[in-house]
């Protein structure tokens, strides 16, 4: 990706971290700090899946995994950035982007009732925290992807899900990585600058 951002004529440097961990968000962003330029943007987009099962079955490890990935790696990604990024900090501003998912509205029963648990979370820490940072010049949006034709199926067992569901979806097809991305890019944007607070589903009228 890096390479293909300055084929483009942009600049670019990759940091390998677990959002899982604070301590290694800690170190991403201390290694954004000592690059040139300020930060204006953020995306929560770190998302993992398990094999599909019932709630009795679930591990307490396998519940932490899906709520340190997906609600505390987003929250403290978004405590650094607003550090960075806020008028109380000196800054000038910037958008968060947080990836949900539809499921957290389906709830995903016997298969991700976790997955949809916890991005139901995201749902919620996006609103609340678009609110509190607004006056900070801070936007906070979510995007609510559906079914995308992605690996995160294969990794939760089910490499062909998305075709396999295509059928229940009102647009007869699974989305794609580019049509979430440019939803993103939008919220991040000039473009949606009256927008906070906002959660844009993607999902083929599912």
């Amino acid at each position: 990706m890096v390479r293909q951002i300055e084929h483009g004529g942009g600049q670019a440097f990759a940091v390998q971290a677990d959002v899982a961990h604070e301590d290694q968000v800690l170190r991403m962003f201390d290694t954004i700090d000592n690059h040139p330029g300020r930060l204006r943007g953020l995306v929560n987009s770190a998302g993992v899946v398990d094999v599909a099962c019932r709630v009795e079955d679930m591990s307490v490890a396998r519940l932490r995994r899906m709520l340190d990935t997906h609600v505390l790696g987003s929250m403290v990604c978004a405590r650094e950035a607003i550090r960075r990024m806020g008028t109380r900090a000196g800054a000038f501003g910037g958008a968060i982007v947080n990836v949900s998912s539809i499921a957290s509205r389906l709830g995903s029963p016997g298969q991700y009732v976790d997955y949809a648990a916890s991005k139901g979370a995201v749902d919620a820490f996006t609103i609340g925290l678009a609110r509190e940072v607004a006056a900070q010049g801070i936007r906070v949006n979510a995007v609510r992807p559906g079914i995308i034709d992605t690996e995160i199926h294969a990794s939760g067992g089910q490499p062909d899900r998305a075709q396999q569901l295509a059928p229940q979806i009102p647009m007869q097809r699974a989305g794609t990585a580019l049509e979430v991305a440019q939803a993103i890019v939008w919220l991040l944007s000039d473009q949606s600058s009256y927008c906070t607070g906002s959660i844009v589903d993607v999902g083929g009228g599912r």
